[in-house]
């Protein structure tokens, strides 16, 4: 049935038609949004043939600001590194042998008096945490930036399709259309927008191999009180890595205060990232025997149509 427009259509096009055009709409930019989150989630096959090291592990669960810190950690751990009465960091001798690429960026700053807030701007560190992703990437584990960036631009996609339904909504009610099943729609797409804005970085994979290594160090945990004095730098390290910045108050509360570093845990029940599971859009829609008329000034009954 070929539905005419009337004068009093809003931008001249029936509620009925335009709800069905945007349903369609919706649902197809949010199934590919879907789509390329659940390609995220699985990734590339992991090609993990080494051990991960803290700051590989810090890098998958939290980022590169964790992956500082770690290696903060580790070379607290072991004597490398102080900090001054003006809160900079010192080194307290020569650089240790077998540091990783981003502890001897560290400890170079450090030497030069950077403060651990302004580490992630020094050049050394910064191409360091780069050497570090990358690696991380080819391993399988976190999801390459280009893979990032479509997925982004799929969310916004998704994004401006609820605008534009909210700014045919204002224009509806302006005109005095009936914008029920509309405003049920637009519930729909905004749900979906905020279950696919968190865009996950890391990999099925890599957030399997964080799930084992917290059972495999569960010892590190702040709550169970580790000696770890015992477990040396490379398990400092790895506490950090793992259970967050509140390990490293608990191996020197007095060196993490005055180096000015924040005390956050992150909980070690399950993954602190972004989640890798997939959403759809809910709303409403108008069958042949629904309740949306179509046709030149009719309303629609049981609370309206599209504006």
């Amino acid at each position: 049935m070929i539905v005419h427009a009337a004068s009093g259509d809003t931008w001249g096009v029936p509620g009925t038609t335009f709800l069905r055009l945007y349903l369609v709409a919706a649902v197809v930019v949010a199934a590919l949004a879907v789509l390329h989150r659940v390609r995220l989630a699985t990734g590339a096959e992991p090609l993990v043939t080494a051990p991960l090291g803290p700051q590989e592990v810090a890098y998958l669960n939290g980022g590169p600001a964790l992956a500082v810190h770690a290696a903060l950690g580790g070379l607290r751990g072991s004597g490398a590194i102080d900090v001054g009465p003006d809160r900079r960091l010192l080194t307290t001798g020569p650089t240790p042998t077998g540091l990783t690429p981003l502890e001897q960026a560290i400890h170079g700053a450090a030497h030069q008096g950077v403060r651990a807030r302004d580490l992630g701007q020094d050049q050394r560190v910064a191409a360091a945490l780069d050497q570090l992703r990358t690696s991380l990437e080819g391993r399988g584990l976190l999801v390459s930036q280009a893979r990032l960036a479509t997925a982004r631009q799929w969310r916004l996609f998704l994004a401006a399709v609820g605008v534009f339904g909210v700014v045919r909504l204002f224009a509806g009610l302006a005109n005095g259309r009936p914008v029920g099943f509309l405003l049920l729609t637009l519930v729909g797409v905004s749900v979906a927008v905020l279950l696919l804005w968190r865009v996950p970085e890391t990999t099925r994979a890599g957030r399997h191999a964080l799930r084992d290594l917290r059972t495999r160090h569960h010892h590190l945990a702040p709550d169970s009180s580790p000696a770890y004095a015992t477990y040396g730098a490379a398990g400092a390290a790895m506490g950090v890595a793992l259970y967050g910045t509140a390990s490293l108050w608990a191996i020197d509360p007095g060196f993490a205060e005055q180096a000015e570093i924040q005390r956050q845990a992150i909980a070690s029940s399950g993954w602190s990232g972004a989640s890798g599971g997939s959403s759809g859009t809910t709303g409403s829609s108008c069958g042949g025997g629904s309740s949306c008329g179509g046709g030149g000034g009719g309303g629609c009954g049981g609370g309206g149509c599209g504006g």
